[in-house]
């Protein structure tokens, strides 16, 4: 690993920690989109998921030894089921609501497709190899599973409670509750509708439920109200099947905390309690706050201060080192686990002869240390001789350290490009920097960093019928529009984008010591900053802000992309197989470098990514 870049590929995020560092945290403990988090503790480990959404891979797996430092440490889910299915983005499908329990020895996921049904996978080490998702119960708008393995004097009982989306199944604002068999593949009757929020006064979208045993009682935490300004309640009963008396035990109350609700109960080694829960904050996503938990003396559980949301407040568990997820990549040890597809990956997507490494085990190829050093080593001599060629130079650099994604045939709207390779929003004020180079490309092909929700914007190189150009272009309803003139360069760019709060997006390319004198008047006249060709290097902002959204269901996210046209004549990779991002895949002869992988993409160009930086927009680390 790069040592320039370790803080932010494996160590310490510098846009975003929670710890305080005086024995005190700040919420969100996690602040990105790990929407609907679960959670568990085993010993003195804690582990949490996520949904994930058209993601791939999915399920994310995080580790933490006291509830504020977290870091990613792998997936439970490789590739989307059924595979054909997903092999183009499901926006608004794929992973909804998991839940995260430790059975006989083993952790256990149980998932929702809400299209498809209820799914479950397993594993004895969270980190490691999970099984391959099992269908436990079939029909459209079940969402939301929550097992519940309760040890009697008979022996163990085990249930299971889902709720229902009024988008697929017609109905809402209900639970359900069924028996299940003790091995989980199974469920052993037709379930009964145990909490009708329709019942309830003031009641609305109740879903998300958890399930637990405290005490001889069965305890539902379920939130209501909606995802942006909804509450948490719990609900209670002697019974599984109820009936059950509720409560709501945390909502905004007199904080800026809009809807927190939907997530996790557990409690620490010294028999403390707490609850993990999601703030909706728009284009960032569901982010993950950390709240004390208390019983009251009525057996009522009370959330947060008097039922109201925590802003900072003293660690759960002191002594444990300041982490977080991962942002950053030099992609020396190939693709970190912080990246994801928008579908299930193909051979051919990312170049052989690059770090093609994994993001879901570890496998895969990637640069010895000693490559990556000479790499590294001529990376800006080459990126310099480029530029200084001029705009009527070849932008076929030569190879550089870094990641190649290759000019897959694919749709213009980035929104569904499955070769798109995206991470969460780490923070909501964040500067990002790529460079980026297109190596062989032909008319078509394209490459850049995009911010992509239901709207996207991107900046990057193009090519064209009489060269390479630098463009920014914006896209409503997936129809782009340039944003800024383009402008002719020659060989590697290095482009950046700086998100503020509130998701005010502002691109900018950077021009280079070793950028021609017109090469540097290309990148200051189309911008309005000024004539003079002496002008220091730095930064140059291009076009006007653009205004990130959310997704569907989920927050925008960082991009990285190369695509291209079919006219190229390159064949699409078929089905089924791996592009580099899953371990597993890669151990069985499925990686990107394969000999599939380059015929499935010969004809094609492709691009080479440099560091991927990510940095406090102001320098400001808190």
């Amino acid at each position: 690993m790069n040592p320039l870049h370790a803080d932010t590929r494996g160590g310490v995020n510098p846009i975003w920690t929670a710890d305080l560092g005086d024995g005190t945290y700040r919420n969100p403990v996690l602040n990105a989109d790990w929407s609907d988090p679960d959670a568990v503790r085993i010993g003195d480990d804690f582990y949490l998921t996520a949904s994930s959404f058209h993601r791939v891979p999915g399920l994310p797996v995080l580790h933490s030894r006291d509830l504020v430092n977290w870091t990613l440490i792998g997936h439970a889910l490789e590739r989307l089921v059924p595979e054909d299915d997903f092999r183009t983005p499901q926006r608004g499908g794929g992973v909804w609501a998991p839940a995260l329990r430790h059975h006989a020895g083993r952790f256990w996921i149980v998932y929702p497709d809400p299209d498809r049904g209820l799914f479950t996978t397993s594993a004895e080490d969270p980190a490691g190899k999970w099984t391959e998702p099992r269908l436990l119960k079939g029909g459209r708008g079940l969402i939301d599973p929550c097992p519940l393995w309760v040890e009697g004097g008979d022996g163990v009982e085990a249930y299971l409670v889902h709720g229902w989306a009024k988008s697929r199944s017609g109905i809402n604002n209900r639970l359900t509750v069924h028996r299940m068999s003790a091995d989980a593949t199974s469920l052993l009757d037709e379930g009964a509708v145990v909490i009708d929020g329709d019942e309830l006064e003031g009641y609305r979208t109740l879903e998300g439920p958890k399930f637990y045993e405290r005490d001889g009682w069965y305890w539902i935490f379920a939130p209501a109200g909606g995802v942006a300004q909804g509450w948490q309640s719990a609900f209670r009963s002697r019974d599984p099947f109820g009936p059950y008396e509720d409560r709501i035990v945390l909502e905004q109350g007199s904080t800026p905390v809009n809807g927190p609700h939907q997530g996790a109960w557990v409690d620490t080694p010294d028999g403390a309690d707490w609850f993990l829960h999601f703030q909706d904050k728009s284009f960032l996503g569901r982010v993950v706050h950390l709240q004390p938990m208390r019983w009251g003396d009525d057996g009522w559980p009370v959330i947060g201060n008097g039922g109201e949301p925590v802003l900072v407040h003293e660690k759960p568990i002191q002594g444990e080192a300041v982490a977080v997820p991962a942002a950053g990549d030099d992609f020396a040890d190939g693709i970190g686990l912080q990246w994801s597809w928008q579908a299930n990956p193909e051979a051919g997507w990312v170049g052989g002869n690059r770090a093609a490494g994994t993001g879901a085990g570890g496998g895969g190829d990637t640069l010895g240390a000693n490559a990556n050093a000479n790499a590294n080593a001529n990376a800006n001599a080459n990126a310099n001789a480029n530029a200084e060629a001029g705009a009527g130079a070849s932008a076929d650099a030569a190879p550089a350290a870094g990641l190649r994604l290759n000019c897959v045939p694919g749709p213009q709207d980035l929104r569904y490009l499955p070769n798109l390779l995206g991470q969460l929003l780490p923070s909501d004020d964040l500067r990002a920097e790529v460079t980026v180079t297109l190596d062989g490309a032909e008319p078509g092909d394209r490459a850049g960093l995009a911010v992509v929700g239901d709207t996207y914007a991107w900046i990057g190189l193009e090519r064209t019928e009489n060269g390479t150009v630098l463009v920014y272009r914006t896209a409503q309803d997936g129809v782009e529009i340039d944003a800024a003139p383009p402008v002719e360069v020659a060989g590697a760019v290095t482009v950046a984008v700086e998100v503020e709060p509130g998701g005010l997006c502002r691109f900018f390319v950077t021009r280079n010591p070793g950028d021609s004198v017109s090469t540097r008047r290309r990148l200051q006249n189309p911008y309005s900053v000024g004539s003079n060709p002496n002008l220091p290097t730095g930064a140059v902002p291009i076009g006007e802000p653009f205004q990130a959204t959310e997704g569907r269901w989920v927050g925008a996210a960082l991009g990285l992309f190369a695509s291209g046209t079919a006219a190229h004549g390159a064949k699409a990779p078929g089905p089924g197989a791996a592009a580099g991002i899953s371990g597993s895949a890669a151990a069985s002869g499925n990686a990107a470098h394969d000999s599939d992988a380059s015929d499935s993409t010969e004809s094609a160009g492709s691009a080479t990514f440099g560091p991927f930086v990510v940095e406090a927009r102001s320098g400001d680390h808190g």
